[in-house]
């Protein structure tokens, strides 16, 4: 009988074995492929770039071994430590970006006159191409034409009107505008998704309770579509350091406009400077990757609930009662 039943187990591993097999191999297969595509295309040039980021170099000729030298040029050399000071444009806009989607999105999600036609209005943008929406800006901006033509139409003189992608003062922040004007509508769709996602059943509790509009955003909405305002600016703050077709297309980099990516660029297919170039793409990646960390770490620490289904803000107000408590207890 023992002996009966050691056999069973031993049967019964065996298939468990067996089975265990076939999955991984099973897995294994369905994976080499995507894997392999990964590897070739995605890491390899990856590996390639960081070690072409060691080398004085161009793309055919003799290779010079320079070690951190490539990265120590990004941050001593002003021309090109000035173009991530200019990324701070692009990510102050990125914020309004985000707020004018929100905005848009809270009010076009609800019942609406036109809302439809509004939204494609706000979404077509997005659509266009980049190169192409460049072309129309640089004559939109160009001195006498759009933008002048529009002023002068509403009383200024052309001589006040500065030269919009000339003058410095001016000409970044006019940059950064078109990509306003032209990712808002791509934040919108992904905030309307989220709050047309929200139980209706919670308006009706907020009206009953007497909250009115901005109470609801600010307890029903806002809460509910976290994942997605995370998303939105990590895409948004990202999109921003890395700026690349509005000062390409509009002022070539012209008149102190010339981004990171934009000099980069430069560097690499003009100047043939290729390794200088891929220091910077690594380190425009580290950037990317720490404020990425950052941004995460920020909302998890203000906008995610604790164990006890607090966030920050409530958690904070917690702590001020309690100290008030403790105040009057002693006094």
């Amino acid at each position: 009988m023992d002996e009966h039943r050691v056999k069973r187990r031993r049967a019964f591993r065996q298939r468990l074995v067996s089975q265990r097999s076939q999955q991984l191999f099973t897995v294994f297969v369905f994976l080499l492929i995507p894997l392999t595509l990964l590897g070739v295309f995605t890491y390899f040039p990856f590996a390639k770039m960081a070690q072409f980021s060691l080398y004085d170099m161009r793309y055919i000729g003799k290779r010079t071994f320079v070690g951190l030298r490539n990265y120590l040029d990004i941050f001593t050399r002003e021309e090109l430590f000035r173009t991530l000071r200019l990324s701070f444009y692009y990510l102050a806009a990125s914020f309004v970006q985000l707020a004018l989607a929100l905005f848009f999105a809270s009010v076009l999600s609800f019942k609406v006159r036109a809302a439809g036609i509004f939204k494609g209005i706000i979404f077509f943008p997005f659509l266009v191409s980049g190169i192409a929406i460049g072309f129309i800006f640089k004559f939109f901006f160009t001195r006498g034409f759009v933008l002048d033509t529009l002023l002068i139409f509403m009383g200024f003189e052309q001589s006040q009107l500065p030269y919009w992608l000339r003058d410095s003062q001016v000409n970044n922040i006019m940059l950064a505008a078109t990509s306003v004007w032209r990712y808002m509508g791509q934040n919108m769709v992904l905030f309307i998704g989220a709050i047309m996602s929200v139980d209706p059943q919670l308006y009706e509790s907020a009206e009953m309770d007497g909250a009115n509009t901005w109470r609801k955003f600010l307890n029903i909405i806002l809460p509910s579509i976290q994942t997605i305002i995370v998303l939105n600016m990590i895409l948004s703050i990202t999109g921003s350091i890395s700026a690349f077709e509005p000062p390409y297309v509009i002022t070539n980099g012209t008149f102190g406009t010339g981004t990171y990516f934009v000099v980069m660029n430069s560097m690499a297919h003009e100047k043939q400077k290729v390794g200088l170039a891929a220091a910077m793409a690594i380190v425009l990646m580290a950037i990317i990757v720490l404020v990425t960390a950052i941004q995460k770490i920020i909302v998890k620490v203000f906008f995610e609930e604790d164990k006890n289904g607090m966030i920050f803000s409530e958690r904070r107000a917690m702590k001020k009662r309690l100290a008030k408590k403790r105040k009057e207890a002693s006094a």
